[in-house]
């Protein structure tokens, strides 16, 4: 494998992410998968990176990392300046609650609850009194260009449209850090190409946002792009 170079530094203040000698293992019988090899980088605050490379490099596994749902085997985490890869269960879950927002290749959205409940729940989650949750919801639908369609259950909405109310959720608590996994793979190339406006938009205000992609356009659309290959950093 080629060396790993150096992190590359993101904003001139403390970086929003800092990954630094990431390994992770998996057990399969005798044998032991390195899925992650010593990774280490920063994200800046408000930056828009897309991460890159063939399947079974390691994407997926380091969205999981960043995301506070894996452990690492070694090295280091840290989400504003927090270490967050030993985190017991129950601070994970409540750390992911309030500081990550997630956006899914499928949509995940609940088929009995109408766009704007789906938007509410991980603010219900979070104990957020329900006149706040409803108007947080249709700001949020608004933004991504839905709010006709607050009172719409997921199979009344496009495959574009269930995206974008997924993404709506996934800002609903303002969370710190938006990952993104393979967002437009359920999509064709002109629905994909409205997320990945709604990505640009999101960028333009501030959002730190990191996705993992095949999709050439949506990586052209990153302000940076890390590429992976057996489990290390091999470009940036």
């Amino acid at each position: 494998m080629a060396a790993q170079p150096a992190p590359t530094p993101g904003a001139a203040r403390a970086p929003v992410v800092s990954v630094r000698g990431l390994r992770r293992d998996y057990p399969m019988g005798d044998e032991i998968v390195r899925a992650l090899r010593g990774v280490s980088f920063d994200i800046g605050a408000g930056e828009h990176v897309a991460i890159v490379g063939p399947s079974g490099c390691g994407k997926s596994t380091l969205l999981n990392l960043l995301g506070v749902i894996d452990r690492p085997t070694a090295g280091e985490v840290r989400i504003q300046g927090r270490d967050v890869g030993g985190l017991p269960d129950r601070e994970a879950t409540a750390f992911r609650l309030r500081h990550i927002g997630f956006v899914f290749q499928r949509f995940y959205l609940m088929p009995m609850l109408s766009a704007r409940e789906n938007v509410e729940l991980p603010m219900a989650e979070a104990g957020v009194p329900a006149a706040a949750r409803a108007a947080r919801a249709r700001e949020l639908l608004a933004y991504v260009g839905l709010a006709d369609r607050e009172r719409h259950r997921p199979a009344q909405l496009s495959g574009g449209e269930q995206q974008r109310v997924a993404i709506a959720r996934a800002l609903a608590n303002r969370p710190t850090l938006l990952l993104a996994d393979e967002p437009t793979g359920e999509l064709d190339a002109a629905t994909g190409g409205e997320v990945i406006a709604l990505f640009q938009r999101l960028r333009e205000d501030g959002t730190t946002l990191v996705v993992v992609t095949h999709d050439d356009a949506l990586a052209r659309a990153a302000g940076r792009v890390i590429q992976m290959r057996d489990g290390g950093i091999v470009g940036r």
